[in-house]
């Protein structure tokens, strides 16, 4: 499919909802589904559902709905998740490792190949046989391992510096853990990730319904 034109950072973000429940309904057996079913299990509406999948040009057919297969892996092409990429963590605490950790990621094509860490503790070490390097050996391992996406996983005031380095290397993608949003030029996609803002949604939602109830 065919995107027609600029697609929003809305729907964009909704795109990997999408893909989860589709995924979960394949292996559950389901074979079609319709809009109006699928928004039942989203918790979205069937025209906010038409109008995304009308961003890629539409899957679905008059009078029957979506294919669950076919549309889910429509979405997975769209993701860019039918590629396969090299992803290094730099970073090796406790963040580092429990990504390191987590095979999910392998299934779906993103390959960590290496960890890096400025801690002679943790150099030479392994997570789920990932070799841990030292961080002043990154640029050379980068330049030499067709490295796409890089992920920060430092304190704070280490985080830009290595965003720069990736970059200088030629990293076009960054997935950053660290609690500062890294800077990068405009050809460089980077998701910047707060963990603990979705802590306080939670914190505001759990207070707001407690208000509601006195």
């Amino acid at each position: 499919m065919q995107r027609s034109g600029r697609v929003s950072e809305a729907v964009i973000r909704r795109l990997p909802k999408y893909y989860r429940y589709l995924k979960d309904m394949e292996k559950s057996g389901v074979q079609r589904i319709s809009s109006k079913e699928l928004s039942k299990r989203m918790g979205l509406t069937a025209s906010q559902i038409r109008q995304d999948f009308n961003c890629f040009g539409g899957f679905g057919q008059q009078g029957y709905g979506y294919h669950v297969s076919d549309l889910c892996n429509e979405i997975r092409k769209i993701l860019g998740l039918h590629k396969n990429y090299n992803v290094i963590i730099v970073g090796a605490g406790n963040v580092g490792q429990a990504l390191s950790n987590y095979s999910g990621f392998t299934r779906e094509g993103f390959n960590i190949t290496a960890m890096f860490d400025a801690n002679p503790r943790l150099i030479g070490m392994s997570i789920r046989g990932v070799p841990i390097y030292d961080i002043e050996t990154m640029p050379e391992y980068i330049a030499n391992n067709d490295i796409r996406i890089g992920v920060i996983s430092t304190p704070g005031d280490q985080a830009q510096t290595i965003a720069n380095q990736m970059v200088a290397g030629g990293i076009k993608s960054i997935w950053n853990f660290a609690p500062i949003d890294v800077k990068v030029p405009e050809d460089v996609a980077v998701e910047n990730v707060h963990l603990s803002d979705s802590l306080y949604i939670l914190s505001y939602k759990m207070n707001d319904l407690e208000r509601q109830e006195s």
